[in-house]
């Protein structure tokens, strides 16, 4: 295969190739027709042998190899999305039996479960469904008596028979956020939905199936009950079993701020870790058999030995992405070795992320894939060019000593640099504390709690001595979270930054010359201080954020941020501010709002203000919400100040003029609902153009405003009134501000209907063209255009612009992109 270093270019070279592919396909908006993809694969590999002859086929072959991955990845995605929800299934009740395939995730509200269909039907006729369903089976409405004890008898490995509700898999869509629909579609997960009470979900067996699944929630059962804190118990089965949503929400944030979010769930260092350990035990008992040392070396013995037990261990964990990206690459290695390969490190590296892509193609579109090679090259490609033999080091232990932390030190400052400007496009932030947390954390959590944590499932006792190691790092990760400066966050850079900010990082790493050091800190600064285009003075953007069944919306001009409305709560662990807003505040590049405007005190409207006002400094509140509301004294505690929103209000931002129409002093006065003083603004640039922004006003508020405002009202934009309700919206007020573009905020199918058909007929009947977010995403005004995050980020996964059938009467967004999805986006990438 020729030499050493001409081999591993090559495997390298043709990975790349076909990890390129791969790559290139997953860009496509919408699928090609499996036949062209076929035909595809077919001429690559027919010209694969001709090829081969040429001169120069490295090249030629590597172009093969594009196609060919290209092609491959195209027709496993026509595979994938074979079974798909009919529209007209949506939001019909359905009678499923099938196998609950999962832990069930148990709150206050009730219970969400993956489910595998086994039959179906409707009125009696069978219908076809997606095999895997995400179902939620949650207490009435109003019933405050049930609580999760009405769910205990759910459990991994039952078959029930339910009648559900279904709506196609879609998940909220802003600039930069996370793609639940991606996560979805990786999960082989095609549709959503919930139980219904009548006719009553009825089990069908008790053991029908998932043995690993049944295991492991009887084992996460006996930990939760080992431990008195809640808290700890839930990290611990993280750590053990991978239940990644045990883990409170305060503790993702801790974990996030202090850099150590990768260690607390089932990461690759984990997996690799428990492959090492049981490698080493399972060598020396081989070596302790000469029989057996004559049928298998010890060294073949302890790798398959470590990496079957490294398997059992990826299983009992969940079989998680990082867990099954681990075990490939475990395998790939063992592979190599048992068969005398000598290759490069880089080059079995690469070999490694083919196999991991050619199994889940789609695992190079998660953070945690790029964070996990990129930081094993950069260890590779740093390492010394020779190290001293084991016989030279130091024979006593304080010079082993040294010698360990020094190479501690090495490796995570390697990391820290070389990661810093991934972190900063994924996630817009890097630890300046991770460096010390992590070294003191991977130890402490690999050597000490994981292993007590799992050994617990066994000896319940041991779970106390694990929690009471977790108890002192998380005092300790707390310190270093309230150091000055402990995280950095920057706006997202563009792709451009990305590359120069690795070079750089390469460059600081790297054994090179110190004037090359140099220039790697000249290359850093576009991806930490990114530059962020804001508008011109006298000009204004706007930017509708999804929330699913909720309003908030962002006005900025040269040097101030509006924020009106903060979305909703989906559950007592998820709301929109966590969730939506405060990840694209950063990635926007904001560090403050100059004003938070909250139009009223309904939930979906206020939901995430509480996540706002601890997460990100605001200068000023307006609201017409009450005085003893909770979120005027967090405001008063965090020494916001905060005034009632009333008609005759007006400032001036950058030549950008802001005035509230509504409410007045009189209409706090009468007798009223919370929609009827919800602040209304309206936003004029130099220019003349207008955005009116309603909250959740009704008709009467709406035909005072026509009174008293009569032709001032017309705006450009208009962000309908309560979401599109027939209570709203009246033909007088749609007449009077004759908007060019009507903006409904409102959740996927949610249960109100909202937009109602009338309204939207009539916003189309004046001229207007409608935007609603649960079909375009967030989206985005300015005076040089508007913008659809639904069609900007537009890949075949998504669910299509016309996937939004008649309204269903189910839990709308709220359920089914709550609590679980905030916590895949807090821990999800950092694997």
């Amino acid at each position: 295969m020729g030499g050493k270093s001409a081999t591993g270019a090559t495997i390298i070279g043709w990975a790349a190739a076909w990890l390129v592919g791969l790559a290139l396909q997953m860009q496509q908006a919408a699928l090609w027709p499996a036949t062209r993809y076929a035909a595809l694969a077919a001429g690559a590999a027919v010209l694969a042998p001709m090829v081969w002859r040429l001169r120069g086929r490295r090249w030629c072959l590597g172009a093969l190899l594009i196609g060919l991955g290209f092609a491959f990845t195209g027709l496993r995605a026509e595979w994938k999305l074979a079974h798909e929800l009919p529209a007209e299934l949506q939001g019909q009740d359905i009678v499923v039996d099938g196998l609950v395939v999962s832990m069930p995730r148990i709150d206050e509200r009730g219970a969400r479960f993956v489910f595998d269909v086994d039959a179906a039907s409707m009125g009696g006729v069978a219908v076809p469904l997606p095999e895997r369903l995400s179902l939620g089976w949650y207490r009435a409405w109003g019933d405050e008596g049930t609580g999760a004890a009405a769910f205990s008898a759910l459990r991994a490995g039952q078959r029930w028979r339910f009648s559900v509700r279904l709506k196609a898999a879609h998940g909220l869509l802003n600039p930069h956020g996370f793609d639940y629909e991606l996560w979805l579609f990786e999960q082989d997960i095609r549709a959503t939905g919930s139980v219904r009470d009548a006719p009553a979900p009825r089990l069908l067996a008790e053991r029908a199936g998932a043995p690993i699944e049944r295991l492991r929630q009887a084992l996460r059962d006996r930990l939760m009950r080992s431990v008195d804190d809640p808290r700890i118990a839930g990290v611990l089965a993280a750590l053990a079993i991978g239940d990644q949503a045990a883990i409170e929400r305060t503790d993702w944030d801790l974990f996030r701020v202090t850099g150590v979010a990768h260690l607390m769930s089932i990461s690759g260092l984990h997996v690799t870790m428990f492959a090492w350990v049981a490698g080493l035990a399972v060598g020396s008992l081989w070596r302790r058999s000469p029989r057996a040392m004559l049928a298998l070396p010890a060294a073949g013995a302890a790798r398959w030995g470590g990496l079957l037990v490294a398997l059992g261990y990826a299983l009992m964990a969940g079989w998680g992405v990082p867990a099954q990206r681990t075990v490939w690459m475990l395998v790939t290695l063992a592979l190599l070795r048992t068969l005398g390969v000598q290759w490069t490190g880089l080059a079995m590296l690469a070999l490694t992320g083919v196999v991991v892509c050619t199994i889940d193609p789609w695992a190079m579109l998660q953070p945690g894939f790029w964070l996990s090679f990129v930081a094993v090259a950069m260890l590779m490609g740093t390492s010394p060019a020779a190290l001293p033999p084991p016989g030279a080091r130091g024979r006593s232990w304080l010079r082993r000593a040294a010698g360990a932390v020094g190479l501690a030190l090495r490796t995570q400052g390697i990391a820290t640099i070389g990661l810093a400007p991934l972190s900063m496009v994924f996630f817009q932030q890097v630890s300046l504390v991770g460096m010390a947390a992590n070294l003191l954390a991977v130890p402490l959590v690999t050597v000490v709690v994981t292993p007590l944590a799992i050994v617990s499932l066994l000896v319940p006792p041991l779970a106390h001595l694990a929690g009471a190691a977790l108890q002192g790092l998380i005092v300790a990760l707390q310190a270093l979270a309230h150091w000055p400066l402990a995280l950095w966050t920057a706006a997202a850079p563009p792709p451009w930054a990305l590359a120069v900010g690795l070079v750089g990082a390469a460059c600081l790493l790297l054994p090179l010359p110190w004037r090359w050091r140099v220039l790697g800190l000249l290359l850093l600064p576009p991806v930490l201080w990114p530059w962020v285009a804001r508008p011109q003075a006298g000009r204004f953007e706007l930017l509708a954020a999804d929330v699913g069944q909720g309003s908030a919306v962002l006005v900025r001009t040269q040097s101030h941020l509006l924020l009106m409305d903060t979305g909703p709560q989906y559950t007592s662990e998820s709301e929109a501010g966590t969730r939506v807003l405060l990840p694209l505040l950063r990635a926007r590049g904001e560090s403050k709002v100059d004003l938070l405007v909250l139009t009223h005190r309904d939930t979906d409207h206020v939901g995430g203000a509480g996540a706002v006002l601890a997460g990100v400094p605001v200068v000023a509140m307006l609201s017409s919400i009450e005085p003893e509301h909770a979120l005027r004294a967090q405001a008063l505690a965090a020494g916001v100040p905060h005034q009632r929103c009333e008609r005759g209000q007006a400032w001036q931002w950058d030549g950008v003029r802001f005035a509230v129409l509504h409410p007045t002093a009189h209409d706090y006065a009468m007798p009223h609902t919370s929609n009827a003083i919800s602040c209304v603004i309206q936003v004029t640039d130099a220019a003349g153009r207008k955005a009116l922004i309603t909250g959740d006003i009704e008709r009467p508020q709406e035909d005072a405003l026509v009174a008293l405002d009569g032709e001032a009202l017309r705006s450009e934009v208009l962000l309908v009134p309560h979401h599109g309700s027939r209570t709203s919206s009246s033909p007088d007020f749609v007449r009077q501000v004759a908007p060019r573009w009507a903006v409904v905020q409102a959740g996927y199918l949610n249960r109100f209907g909202h937009p109602v058909p009338d309204v939207v007929r009539r916003f189309e009947r004046a001229g207007a063209e409608v935007v609603r977010s649960d079909r375009c995403g967030a989206w985005f005004w300015s005076s040089e255009g508007t913008e659809c995050t639904r069609e900007v980020r537009r890949r075949y996964w998504h669910a299509p612009k016309s996937a939004n059938a008649a309204p269903a009467d189910a839990i709308g967004q709220a359920v089914f992109g709550g609590a679980e999805v905030a916590k895949l986006e807090q821990a999800g990438g950092t694997q």
